[in-house]
């Protein structure tokens, strides 16, 4: 029952006062799931890009973090194939940081201020935090391909998910990612209105 007080409470929160660049919204009239979006930050290989992300809340929230993952594949030293994220504030102590106190809103800040500033010497990907480390130009071109192939919004006009409404956007968006598009060539040509 804290769960879902708590949880109402937050994501009214994230309606009203969203922090700048992240969405999040419930998943289905589902308590136990939520989406997110993190759009990348000025600046970083990520500019521009708009990541999906699925939120499990576990039974015994607050006291146990929610398990958040990319569903955007996403090129980053502390964010594996699977989308799982390597973050402290993610875990519980004695290993992690995660405290009752904190709240999705927070921990969707962490993530785009990871984002932001990778931690190549707590990485999940070794081989992208080496290049990190001592191949920086190389991991920033990388990173805004990766951003580009799956994160862009022009990608996204051509049909998919900026809507959060739609809650099933984001999940097909990931699976056509993952699977390549299924788009007829038709539809992948622009068409020109005269």
């Amino acid at each position: 029952m804290q769960r879902a007080s708590r949880l109402k409470r937050e994501l009214s929160l994230l309606t009203t006062e969203p922090p700048p660049g992240v969405t999040c919204w419930q998943e289905a009239n589902r308590v136990d799931e939520l989406r997110a979006q993190i759009v990348g930050g000025a600046g970083t290989p990520y500019e521009k890009g708009i990541f999906d992300l699925e939120i499990r809340v576990p039974e015994r929230y607050p006291f146990e973090p929610p398990k958040i993952r990319f569903l955007t594949p996403i090129y980053h030293p502390n964010i594996d194939s699977a989308g799982r994220i390597c973050l402290d504030v993610l875990k519980l102590p004695p290993k992690g940081a995660w405290t009752p106190s904190l709240n999705i809103s927070t921990l969707l800040t962490s993530i785009q201020l990871l984002m932001a500033e990778p931690n190549p010497d707590d990485p999940l990907m070794a081989s992208i935090s080496s290049e990190y480390k001592y191949k920086k130009e190389l991991f920033l071109l990388n990173a805004r391909e990766w951003t580009e192939k799956y994160a862009s919004q022009q990608k996204r006009a051509l049909g998919e998910k900026l809507d959060p409404s739609d809650t099933r956007a984001p999940e097909r968006a990931a699976a056509q990612k993952r699977k390549g598009s299924s788009l007829s060539k038709e539809e992948k040509s622009p068409r020109l209105e005269s």
